[in-house]
C-alpha cells in the first residue's frame, strides 16, 4: 500500500491482530491493541482493546479492585497511532520504528477494568519530517475515560 494525501478517500477496513503485528513490533504481553476498526491514512485511526481479567497487570494493580493503569491506556493510543503511521507511510515505513517523544495534557476521567472494551481514536494533528503529533481519546461504551496529546518520532531500526 502506498502513502497518499488522504483527501476524499474512504477509510480502510478492519485490521485483525495478524495485520497489526505486521505493522508494529509489539508482542505479548505488551501488544495492547486487539483490532483496528478504522484507518484514514495520514489522518486518523480507531483501535480496540478488549480488557480482560487475564491481563498480567491486574495481578498487582489492584488485585481487590482491578484497574487498568493509565499509562497503558496511553500506550494503547501510541500503538494505534503507530499503526496509522506505518500504514500511511506504506513502503517508506519498512525498517522503521515509531518512538514516543512527548505526552502532554493526559487526563484520566474514569477507571477502566475487566470486561471493558476500550475504543481508542487517534487523530494526527501535524507532521513535520519524521515527527508526528497526535490527539488521542479512549472511550468505554461511548464515555470518555482518558485523553492525551502526544508526539512520536519515526526512526530506522
Amino acid at each position: 500500500m502506498k502513502a497518499h494525501d488522504g483527501e476524499g478517500e474512504a477509510p480502510l477496513g478492519t485490521f485483525d491482530i495478524a495485520r497489526i503485528m505486521r505493522a508494529i513490533p509489539h508482542r505479548y504481553p505488551f501488544l495492547l491493541v486487539d483490532r483496528i476498526v478504522e484507518v484514514k491514512l495520514d489522518e486518523s485511526c480507531v483501535g480496540i482493546k478488549n480488557v480482560t481479567i487475564n491481563e498480567h497487570f491486574f495481578q498487582g494493580h489492584f488485585p481487590q479492585e482491578p484497574v487498568m493503569p493509565g499509562v497503558l491506556i496511553i500506550e494503547c493510543m501510541a500503538q494505534t497511532a503507530a499503526v496509522l503511521v506505518v500504514e500511511s507511510l506504506g513502503q517508506h515505513a519498512m525498517g522503521k520504528l515509531v518512538y514516543f517523544m512527548t505526552i502532554e495534557n493526559a487526563k484520566f476521567r474514569k477507571p477502566v477494568g475487566p470486561g471493558d472494551q476500550l475504543r481508542v481514536r487517534v487523530v494526527r494533528e501535524r507532521k513535520r519530517g519524521n515527527v508526528w503529533k497526535f490527539n488521542g481519546e479512549a472511550r468505554v461504551d461511548g464515555v470518555l475515560v482518558a485523553e492525551a496529546n502526544f508526539g512520536a518520532m519515526i526512526l530506522d531500526r
